[in-house]
């Protein structure tokens, strides 16, 4: 389960973090005077509803942590851009940025170690090595649920200036609410936590932990296998080449 849950939760939360949908907001574009390029190029394509004079155009605004996109509503018109401004310059967004970087390579590097400790092609396990992996990937799901607990809270409030009011006049009634990527975080995150656990429970040794030889029977028998020593009538045999 480890092994499956944790490269699972690693591709989502690396699709969460390179995708410009951590939050969305609409704003209404009021266009008035005729001549303008983005009226007549949306009036081409059928955007846009004329009241009077006036064209209103539905303006869906996204952004990332490290890319935002602007796009006109039933139109091919998108425009992205990387983060810049007092967005970019937000701590909550730096912090955000950081704990995602550090939660892929750690999530990273306990899969290696992972699949190094497992050792699914050999009989016995490095039970140490596929635990402390589990370790790493369960730090890395902490650090990302970290990151988008706290991009979440504050989603209203990144890159605006306090004293100013969240619909400005550059962008009238705009909503912001959480997108589609924070849903990708989410669950990715979770199952990082969920795979990272299943591999802790590698530090727990078997009763048994290593198959004795016929020779170590006859000497000294695993006392942890009861199935081991109830066999009296065990033949040992040596075989030289």
């Amino acid at each position: 389960m480890g092994i499956v849950f944790a490269p699972l939760g690693l591709v989502l939360v690396f699709t969460a973090a390179i995708t410009p949908q951590w939050r969305e907001g609409q704003a209404h574009l009021r266009m008035a005077g005729p001549g303008t390029l983005l009226r007549s190029g949306t009036r081409s394509h059928g955007i846009g509803t004329r009241s009077s004079s006036v064209d209103v155009l539905l303006l869906l605004r996204s952004d990332g942590l490290w890319e935002s996109c602007l796009q006109v509503e039933h139109s091919d018109l998108r425009q992205c851009w990387p983060v810049a401004g007092p967005y970019q310059r937000d701590p909550r967004v730096r912090l955000a940025q950081g704990l995602v970087l550090t939660s892929l390579f750690l999530c990273g590097t306990g899969i290696v170690l992972a699949c190094i400790g497992v050792r699914c092609w050999a009989d016995l396990p490095l039970r140490g090595v596929a635990a402390s992996g589990g370790l790493l990937v369960v730090t890395a799901g902490l650090l990302s649920l970290t990151a988008l607990g706290v991009y979440t809270h504050n989603l209203r409030r990144l890159g605006m200036d306090p004293s100013q009011r969240i619909n400005n006049s550059r962008f009238p009634h705009l909503s912001l609410h959480p997108a589609g990527s924070l849903y990708f975080g989410w669950l990715g995150s979770c199952l990082q936590v969920v795979g990272g656990s299943a591999l802790l429970f590698s530090f727990k040794r078997p009763r048994c932990p290593t198959c004795p030889s016929r020779h170590e029977l006859s000497v000294s028998p695993c006392h942890s296998c009861p199935e081991v020593t109830n066999k009296t009538d065990i033949d040992v045999y040596e075989v030289s080449c």
